[in-house]
């Protein structure tokens, strides 16, 4: 008689950052024969970016936490009750070996239900401070991941932290020099800087950016991803610079041929820069923007030293070139200092603790 599979139930939505970690584990968990399957909100975009990895997906009724007045808030707790009886009787037909939750207000349902049919639930937490979200649903947690060392003091003994850092996806791991050269159509005959301002774009970071073009093409290549409708058709043509709005399966290509990258401080692209070792300049979305945890994740970068911060409110293009100049003459530093981080085999360290419960 053959051996019974291990279950896992992942889960976790509302934005891709709440989704791509779960997907950079599929690989390592299929070779382990785990069967998988995946309960998630009924229209969110972890729908399509989960049945893209030809992964069950089942959809549950969430609403949200607010901390401020709506009159959604009289009727999502009946949307969460609601998906909480869903993905109980999910949990208990699957019957699961363990949960694994990346966050999210999906996730709260799907997580409250583990706990009371006493399934162990893993959760990752990806930011500094544990958002509302997470907060409510660590009280059902066997174990908590936690992306920066920081974190780990905001998580009780007893759900047994763990500092793991942030799973990255494998194939980045993969890319290629000689192909990003050969899509980008640069010369590899200077150093290549990486600018990325987000899916939304940086208004001050482009213009500063743009601002300083000669001095900076004089010793570098520019690849600069502008965000959707931010390219300025002005600069097309400029030897050693090219700009895009979007990219997605050349990103290892382009992340391969750059010595230095400017960007947002998200978790998951600040991970990847940590993986791949490669050092960054990080502007942080600031406060006004978001609730501060960019600044937060940036902050605990520059201070285990991977990276140098610059403040969007403090770019000007003096500050923009004279950061650029300073991390690349320290780049050295920054790829010892990344080297040799505890954060970096986050993929390993999740699949053991999966194993262990």
């Amino acid at each position: 008689m053959s051996e019974r599979r291990r279950r896992i139930i992942m889960t976790g939505g509302g934005t891709a950052g709440h989704v791509m970690p779960n997907i950079a584990l599929l690989p390592e968990l299929r070779n382990r024969n785990y069967a998988i399957a995946y309960i998630g909100s009924e229209n969110g975009i972890e729908k399509d970016l989960i049945k893209a990895q030809n992964i069950r997906y089942y959809g549950v009724k969430s609403g949200k936490f607010r901390r401020y007045f709506s009159f959604k808030n009289f009727t999502d707790p009946f949307k969460v009750l609601k998906g909480y009886n869903q993905a109980k009787k999910l949990l208990k037909k699957m019957k699961p070996d363990v949960v694994f939750s990346k966050g999210g207000f999906v996730s709260v349902p799907v997580v409250m239900a583990a706990g009371k049919l006493k399934i162990p639930v893993i959760i990752h937490e990806s930011d500094m401070t544990p958002g509302l979200a997470n907060r409510i649903a660590i009280k059902r947690a066997s174990i908590v991941c936690t992306t920066f060392p920081e974190t780990l003091k905001y998580i009780s003994e007893d759900k047994h932290p763990v500092l793991t850092g942030t799973p990255i996806r494998k194939e980045l791991l993969t890319g290629s020099a000689a192909e990003g050269h050969r899509f980008t159509r640069l010369p590899d005959n200077k150093p290549t800087i990486l600018c990325m301002g987000g899916s939304t774009g940086a208004v001050a970071l482009h213009e500063a950016l743009h601002a300083n073009l000669n001095a900076l093409l004089k010793k570098y290549n520019i690849v600069h991803l502008c965000g959707k409708d931010k390219a300025d058709r002005e600069y097309d043509g400029i030897p050693g610079y090219v700009q895009y709005e979007y990219i997605d399966k050349e990103m290892k290509d382009l992340l391969a041929m750059s010595d230095m990258v400017v960007s947002r401080a998200g978790a998951n692209a600040i991970f990847e820069f940590l993986t791949l070792k490669k050092p960054n300049l990080l502007i942080p979305l600031p406060a006004a923007s978001s609730r501060g945890d960019q600044i937060l994740n940036a902050e605990s970068f520059e201070k285990s030293g991977y990276s140098k911060v610059l403040f969007e409110e403090d770019i000007t293009p003096e500050s923009l070139l004279e950061s650029i100049e300073y991390v690349f003459a320290n780049k050295d530093t920054y790829i010892r200092n990344m080297a040799g981080s505890e954060q970096r085999d986050a993929i390993g360290k999740i699949i053991e603790l999966i194993e262990s419960v």
